[in-house]
């Protein structure tokens, strides 16, 4: 295969075919550029649209409800359970789409990669309290979130966390057994007690896998670099100290909005409208060219006369 050594202005050769091919790959390249087809376009649109700020549900009474959109946040390292989508799938992908990595990212803003929705593996619950050791399926949210499943299975050869070899967490698109999962009381000396009750909201709490009876888990010691950032790995296992308690790392709190941070978000909103605008035009004088009004005497005797 012959290559070309001569620029354009050396006529040799099948010039003019040349010149026109690449004046077609120009164009070509244009016209995807003003569609938005180009695969950075691509890969930023979806990245702009997963990195949209998310409103969280209210937390009315202080409780968890199915359908309510929340956040799980990891006090210990101050994370959030978040998508993980490679570079190469974001290129073509529209929206999350799995199977999808699950990492602890150190952005704490609610977005579409870290919200999620709570939902019921029965029909007919939407709104109803969720309580401890209740089954639930966590999704993202619809539209650019894809609806994707947390989804768990047991060790095996082939499936397993990518650095710490325990048990994956990934999104799928399965609503299988092996997506659903139970909230457990943070405190053994409270679980059996616990059992049954409505689980609050903002505050610690264990996140169990029904399947394999091991509790959601953020790991620090294993990173890896993500087109977010470097973010932390998660996985599906329980570590205990030596009292026989969840360490830290098992620890998370299921993020709301409180009733007083809407009210008081809800209230500056309102000020906002209601303020008047900066752009409006005063006048000392009358506008010149404007319509001309008849004066009237401070007296109202001397239209009558004297």
């Amino acid at each position: 295969m012959s290559v070309r050594t001569y620029n354009h202005s050396v006529l040799i050769g099948n010039w003019n075919e040349d010149i026109c091919l690449e004046e077609d790959k120009l164009k070509d390249f244009l016209d995807k550029k003003e569609r938005g087809e180009l695969l950075i376009q691509k890969a930023s649109n979806l990245l702009g649209n997963i990195l949209k700020k998310v409103d969280l549900s209210i937390s009315h009474d202080g409780f968890l409800h199915f359908g309510d959109v929340v956040c799980l946040y990891n006090p210990a390292h101050q994370v959030l359970l978040s998508a993980n989508m490679s570079e190469a799938k974001m290129q073509d992908a529209k929206c999350l789409s799995g199977p999808c990595e699950l990492s602890a990212s150190k952005s704490l803003q609610p977005c579409v990669r870290n919200t999620f929705i709570i939902l019921s593996p029965d029909a007919n619950q939407e709104g109803q309290v969720l309580r401890y050791g209740q089954p639930f399926i966590l999704s993202t949210l619809p539209g650019v979130g894809g609806e994707l499943k947390v989804h768990s299975d047991r060790v095996s050869f082939n499936r397993a966390a990518k650095k710490s070899r325990k048990q994956e967490v990934n999104l799928t698109e399965n609503t299988s057994f092996t997506a659903h999962w139970n909230f457990l009381c943070f405190n053994p000396q409270e679980r059996l007690e616990s059992d049954g009750m409505p689980v609050p909201a903002n505050q610690r709490i264990l996140v169990n896998h029904c399947k394999t009876n091991q509790h959601l888990a953020c790991m620090p010691e294993f990173s890896s670099r993500t087109p977010f950032g470097r973010e932390f790995e998660v996985a599906s296992h329980t570590f205990f100290d030596s009292h026989r308690a969840e360490k830290p790392v098992n620890h998370w709190v299921v993020l709301t909005r409180m009733v007083e941070d809407a009210a008081e978000q809800y209230e500056v909103e309102k000020e906002q409208m209601m303020k008047p605008s900066q752009n409006l035009e005063t006048f000392d004088e009358p506008p010149q060219g404007g319509a001309t009004y008849a004066t009237q005497p401070d007296n109202p005797a001397q239209t009558n006369g004297s």
